[in-house]
């Protein structure tokens, strides 16, 4: 017998900013779980929660949805519009409203996210400008803003593709497995061209929360998680930790051991911090089940006094 893998993949329309965009994503887990949609990083794609996706565990009680942002992967450029005539540019304003139709057109009920780098970002704004998509938000190597270096070389005619796979490398913690880094720069080393560079500018510029942005963040609306590798020189620790310390009701911890792709390169680990946060989530996922029961069973009960 053939052994197959627990994810599969289609594709869904979707309709942003007056574009349709022919998005491919991957699934797994428990199709009647908690919805868990996951963010790449900039100039990769959905391949890097590959390992995410197999996790038995997380399946358990999770959907899992992993989607390829558009020019990204399989997520080909649009036929409706000459894009080839465009810069390509990943905006703010792009990414909210991308995710919130992923949501909405996939019907997700009270779904969860989690995201890393430009994605870690976006849990950030997800929950201070979209309070409520999601009842939780996990960022990973979340800042309030990042600064990029010399963008020019990413897409510079004189340098080959494999360069962007090498400095993400540079990226991964040093003891994670080899072949989960290598994996991390073999993804980034077959990205479009100038997508990496577009990606970077929600990354250095329209990210850009200022010092107290994150103040304003209402946890009772979306809560918090952020955790941020030990080994990332891209978004250090002490950049997460001073976004947490601004956030009421935010919980924030350092992945030992792991860089700037802790889903990609080295899975076990980053599940083994993960897994008490997906927990507590199951656990008041119960908890806020159980009351709506009691509070609809009181209701009946009302009314057949009544």
């Amino acid at each position: 017998m053939p052994k197959f893998a627990r994810r599969t993949g289609r594709y869904v329309h979707l309709e942003v900013h007056g574009v349709e965009y022919e998005v491919y994503f991957e699934s797994s887990g428990n199709p009647d779980g908690i919805p868990l949609v996951l963010q790449h990083t900039a100039g990769s794609d959905g391949r890097q929660w590959r390992h995410f996706l197999e996790n038995e565990t997380a399946g358990a009680d999770f959907h899992l949805l992993a989607y390829d942002l558009p020019y990204h992967a399989k997520s080909v450029p649009p036929t409706g519009i000459e894009w080839w005539k465009q810069e390509y540019k990943l905006t703010k304003s792009f990414l909210l409203d991308f995710v919130e139709t992923f949501v909405r057109e996939l019907e997700l009920d009270d779904p969860i996210y989690m995201g890393s780098s430009i994605g870690g970002h976006l849990a950030l704004d997800l929950a201070l400008h979209r309070p409520g998509l999601f009842r939780a938000v996990i960022g990973l190597e979340a800042a309030l803003e990042s600064h990029g270096g010399d963008l020019d070389l990413l897409d510079h005619p004189r340098v080959n593709s494999s360069y962007k796979g090498d400095i993400m490398i540079a990226l991964t913690a040093p003891q994670a497995p080899e072949a989960y880094r290598r994996e991390v720069g073999w993804c980034y080393s077959q990205g479009a061209p100038p997508v990496f560079r577009g990606d970077l500018n929600y990354w250095t510029v329209d990210h850009a929360m200022g010092d107290e942005g994150a103040r304003d963040i209402d946890t009772s609306k979306t809560r918090v998680f952020l955790l941020t590798g030990e080994y990332d020189a891209a978004t250090p620790p002490e950049a997460s930790q001073a976004v947490a310390q601004q956030i009421r009701g935010c919980s924030y911890e350092t992945m030992h051991g792991l860089g700037h792709f802790p889903m990609s390169e080295d899975p076990e680990k980053f599940f083994s911090y993960i897994e008490p946060i997906l927990s507590e989530i199951v656990a008041q996922h119960v908890a806020r089940d159980s009351a709506r029961d009691i509070a609809r069973d009181g209701d009946v009960a009302g009314a057949v006094a009544t």
